[in-house]
């Protein structure tokens, strides 16, 4: 065995660690978020203790909020919006970045300097400040939440996704393929598409932990899921009364808000090393 292959074989296995345990936390957040409301032990507004950030017990494993009411609840319900609406934001933004990234790099011209100088002026604007502007003007419903989360970041994808398409366009077997005549559309899906896979899956996770930060960050502010619904952040924010008794009703969900982006940038890892190692 050669040295780089004993060097090289640890850190695959590293790698595949990595990747195994980062795909077991996502499928648990992701199942947390599809079922989390039915195995909640009571339902998300009920008062069940009249004491508030009670300490935790076998009646209330991560005790009970600022009204008395159960955190784990409370932390079930929340894993919907906290992951489900990052998830639909963030499909939303690679799927619009993806589509016009590629058509800029196959179409060139004025198309790409069209689409590029509107990406550069959008990018150019802090998503939170342009959170804030969007919020403002438009509410807090969980569509504009969405849309907003996805248009902030469809500028960010479209640059990647476009660095990506250029270079696999420019490659002998893509001429190859315009050479015996195939057309657009076969280009795209055959040959350009399939070759941006993994890198755009690693995108994906990254532009995902960034949702749910900025999210979390405006649901922290009181401006991003409104009551009685709640998502992670907005459980931390209003329980940050109980912070000087180190109560879990506002220790738990900034945990779990940590514990997610942990997992994805596992995974992202993982896909990472798995990409640098076909590209070698």
């Amino acid at each position: 065995m050669s040295d780089t292959a004993a060097i090289s074989s640890p850190r695959r296995r590293r790698l595949s660690a990595a990747r195994q345990a980062g795909i077991a936390l996502v499928v648990a957040w992701a199942a947390l978020a599809a079922f989390g409301p039915y195995l909640a032990p009571y339902r998300a507004g009920d008062v069940v203790n009249v004491g508030v950030f009670a300490p935790m017990s076998a009646a209330h494993p991560f005790g009970t909020d600022y009204l008395g009411r159960d955190m784990l609840s409370r932390l079930l319900y929340g894993a919907r919006y906290t992951v489900g609406v990052a998830m639909v934001a963030t499909v939303l933004a690679c799927m619009g970045g993806i589509a016009l990234g590629i058509l800029s790099a196959v179409r060139k011209g004025w198309t790409d300097s069209v689409l590029g100088r509107a990406a550069d002026a959008l990018i150019s604007i802090p998503h939170l400040m342009f959170a804030l502007v969007v919020v403002a003007a438009f509410g807090t419903s969980l569509p504009v939440l969405i849309l907003m989360a996805a248009i902030s970041y469809v500028p960010g994808s479209y640059r990647f996704a476009r660095a990506l398409a250029l270079d696999i366009n420019a490659m002998d077997f893509v001429e190859v393929a315009r050479a015996r005549g195939e057309k657009t559309a076969y280009v795209v899906w055959e040959e350009i598409l399939p070759n941006m896979i993994v890198p755009l899956l690693t995108d994906f996770g990254l532009r995902f932990v960034f949702v749910v930060l900025l999210l979390s960050g405006l649901s922290f502010l009181g401006l991003g899921i409104q009551p009685p619904n709640a998502d992670w952040g907005a459980l931390v924010r209003e329980n940050i009364t109980g912070i000087y008794e180190a109560a879990p009703a506002v220790l738990v969900p900034a945990i779990a808000i940590a514990m997610l982006t942990i997992s994805i940038t596992l995974l992202i890892d993982g896909f990472s090393g798995r990409s640098r190692t076909m590209v070698r």
